[in-house]
């Protein structure tokens, strides 16, 4: 084992970077798309409300695994054809959108509906309204919840390897084909997976005392 160690913490290193990699890139797509999709839930506009949540309704629906099935060997025949990661992680992306919306929305409902009749009362339409009343109210009640949602993005991350992604689980896989040791490898991915969840935690905890404090 010692011999083959550098290899080994190579392989998992590499893994790693790329696990952060896939976290960040599908937590911020989450987020963003569904900010959109929430803002789409609560417009005064019929269809797009229904649209909303409809698309909340479908990919909250869809085990991850299917969905990252579908993206990375369905969209080749539809003769679509994209990097692996930026698939996997467009798909991650839409399906934790579906969350993140409901998320945005339970904070948007946290605000005091006297705040949105006065700014209605002073003529902000429904944008203006969002924008400056409505979600800068809403993001404390959303800080946790969200902090929760990118734990769940970093660890689902790992179903990524079941599609050929090598990110962290996909590494320790290799590494326990090649080298015949599964639980020490194994061991050092659920120490590396325990560790990043537990610094989002205290991030998140960190933020959320911030804002109360400025609030």
């Amino acid at each position: 084992m010692s011999a083959h160690l550098p290899d080994i913490a190579g392989q998992l290193a590499h893994g790693l970077l790329l696990t952060l990699a896939l976290t960040a890139l599908v937590f911020v797509g989450a987020v963003v798309a569904g900010v959109v999709v929430a803002v789409l839930r609560i417009c005064p506009v019929a269809p797009l409300r229904s649209f909303g949540a409809a698309y909340v309704a479908l990919f909250r629906n869809v085990p991850l695994l299917v969905l990252l099935v579908l993206f990375v060997f369905g969209l080749p025949d539809l003769g679509l054809l994209y990097p692996l990661f930026a698939t996997a992680a467009t798909a991650m992306a839409l399906y934790w959108a579906a969350f993140v919306c409901e998320v945005v929305r339970s904070g948007v409902r946290a605000v005091p509906r006297g705040q949105v009749e006065a700014a209605r009362a002073l003529g902000l339409g429904f944008g203006a309204c969002l924008r400056f009343v409505i979600l800068p109210q809403a993001i404390r009640p959303m800080v946790q919840p969200l902090g929760s949602l990118f734990i769940g993005c970093a660890l689902s991350t790992s179903l990524a390897a079941a599609v050929g992604v090598a990110e962290l689980t996909g590494q320790a896989e290799f590494v326990t084909l090649r080298y015949d040791q599964p639980l020490t490898t194994f061991a050092i991915t659920t120490v590396v997976y325990v560790a990043i969840t537990l610094s989002a935690g205290l991030v998140t905890g960190r933020i959320e005392r911030k804002l109360a404090v400025s609030r």
